[in-house]
């Protein structure tokens, strides 16, 4: 995953170079680039045709796609490529590839431009706009970009983990839109209301129902790379995934959140009561016990988008280039990012220590900062 990311990391500082050069580059550059590097460092032999096989047809008379990537000779994804600024939302591209790959067998498509990756499931039995999976801006998340072509990797297509995520992701979509359905409109669902009315013998059927039109329901969804810890088998193969340990339950996306990607999953827990030695605790206390690092990554999910921000050396939070002196001011700043400046009060509150998740640089497992702080209380106690 090292190489991978340093990888797209010069893939962006090109595309900023051609941005201030005013170059346009043509798409067998953007191939050169910004797409045979991230196909390498995912571990395929840019130079055996047995495994990339460039402007690949199934039979002579089709129409060539840009790369095949290939597991013992048989076609496991299919990338069109496009010149660099390319519009990826024209549907000609998708359509054509995916309809390329049903014919030819092939599930997996992927669509880029260099700058952005999307990633289709072809075999979907959805309409060809819901066939989206993920999809990755390099410039807006580089940690995003990492977790899903982590996934187009060698081993994990061998593994075929993308297909374990989508399943859930699949479902998880379903659910979403059901949910939303019997929250919509300016009166609740008769069965709703029935559902609460047996639950809340103390309330009337009436006032149940007003609450519900009051109501403003949100459901959260972790994306499905939520479900896959990075983590390395051997040397040669950092971007391998493997399945996180059954703690967290695996929680995909939606399809509105197909764009972004979340931190590593969140265990489901019970609520353990915060000490009065946790709560004088504060991020630079964390720092000087040695489990957060200056320049640490801060994760933080909000309806079903994926938030980082970063810790400074004096435990401060840097969020959109501001900087704000607790983790809840800088969770409050990602709400009022989505709401806007009007948003209340009571939905604006919140437990920074709760929201944002981070690496604990002793055990190097991801959790919530009030787990840090917990672990760093308790070792005080010890």
């Amino acid at each position: 995953m090292t190489e991978l990311r340093a990888v797209l990391k010069q893939c962006v500082e090109r595309q900023r170079r051609h941005r201030e050069r005013g170059q346009p580059m043509n798409e067998q550059n953007t191939k050169a680039a910004l797409i045979d590097p991230v196909l390498g460092a995912l571990g395929w032999d840019l130079y055996d045709t047995d495994e990339v096989h460039r402007e690949y047809k199934r039979v002579r008379q089709d129409n060539p796609v840009d790369y095949a990537l290939l597991l013992l000779r048989t076609p496991r994804l299919f990338i069109e490529a496009k010149a660099l600024g390319g519009n990826l939302d024209d549907p000609r591209w998708a359509n054509q590839t995916i309809g390329y790959a049903t014919m030819a067998g092939v599930e997996w498509v992927a669509l880029t431009n260099g700058a952005e990756w999307r990633v289709y499931n072809a075999h979907a039995p959805v309409p060809i706009e819901d066939k989206l999976f993920r999809a990755v801006r390099l410039e807006a998340d580089i940690d995003a970009a990492v977790e899903l072509l982590c996934l187009l990797s060698k081993q994990n297509m061998g593994d075929n983990r993308i297909e374990e995520l989508w399943k859930s992701f699949f479902v998880d979509r379903q659910v979403h839109a059901k949910l939303r359905e019997l929250f919509a409109g300016s009166e609740p669902a008769p069965d709703l209301v029935d559902l609460l009315d047996t639950r809340m013998p103390k309330l009337s059927r009436e006032e149940i129902r007003q609450s519900l039109v009051r109501a403003r329901a949100t459901f959260d969804f972790p994306t499905s790379a939520a479900i896959a810890a990075p983590v390395q088998r051997q040397p040669s193969s950092p971007q391998t995934y493997e399945p996180s340990v059954p703690q967290a339950v695996p929680r995909p996306a939606p399809a509105a959140s197909a764009h972004h990607l979340p931190a590593p999953a969140r265990p489901n827990r019970q609520a353990v009561p915060v000490t009065p030695d946790e709560r004088r605790l504060k991020l630079v206390d964390l720092m000087s016990a040695g489990r957060l690092k200056p320049g640490t990554v801060l994760h933080g999910r909000y309806l079903r988008e994926r938030h980082t921000a970063e810790l400074l050396a004096d435990g401060r939070i840097r969020y959109r280039g501001e900087v704000y002196n607790s983790p809840s001011g800088a969770g409050e700043a990602v709400k009022i990012a989505i709401h806007g400046a009007d948003i209340s009060d009571t939905r604006k509150a919140t437990d920074g220590f709760d929201f944002w998740q981070a690496q604990d640089a002793v055990t190097g497992d991801v959790v919530t900062l009030k787990e840090i702080r917990r672990r760093v209380a308790q070792g005080r106690q010890g």
